[in-house]
């Protein structure tokens, strides 16, 4: 299981006193507003930076971090991505995953035959599609839908398949 996720994505600054907009990635921000520091990777690199303000600005949030006081400074961050724990992202509701926890899932048929594993989930125009590698060592990419996906339970260890149709 993931423990760790990329929850936002730096944008440009914003005002004069060093503020970045940031773009969560789960589109909620309530999370946001408790975090005091977070992980930031660009080009590769990471560091911790310490977080001294943060402002929501539905869809998105300002944030001001330690050392980072001018539009120039802030600049440097913008495409950073920001990586927490997980009991820093988002919390789930009720029958909801965290996309990252389905990688590497197995998916079955109805009837609880192996079909493949779950590589990748991939933003498409229409939505997200899960690109799953079959048993013979073909991929697919399926939309993730519930027509598809009746159930998608990773604490269960496997998604379900429906529709096998769509594979061919």
């Amino acid at each position: 299981m993931t423990e760790k996720f990329i929850i936002g994505i730096v944008g440009s600054p914003f005002g004069v006193k060093g503020f970045v907009k940031v773009r969560p990635l789960s589109g909620e921000i309530d999370h946001f507003l408790k975090l005091q520091s977070v992980q930031t990777c660009k080009d590769g690199k990471e560091q911790l930076l310490q977080i001294e303000e943060i402002n929501p600005l539905p869809p998105n949030v300002l944030i001001r971090f330690k050392g980072i006081d001018t539009p120039e400074a802030a600049k440097t961050l913008n495409g950073a991505q920001l990586i927490a724990d997980r009991s820093q992202a988002a919390p789930l509701a009720e029958g909801e995953f965290y996309i990252e926890d389905l990688k590497g899932t197995p998916v079955v048929s109805s009837s609880n035959e192996q079909i493949g594993v779950i590589t990748d989930i991939i933003e498409g125009g229409g939505g997200e599609l899960i690109e799953i590698k079959l048993t013979n060592g073909e991929t697919h990419l399926v939309p993730l839908r519930k027509k598809f996906f009746p159930d998608i339970s990773p604490e269960k260890g496997k998604v379900v398949l429906d529709n096998l149709w769509i594979l061919e």
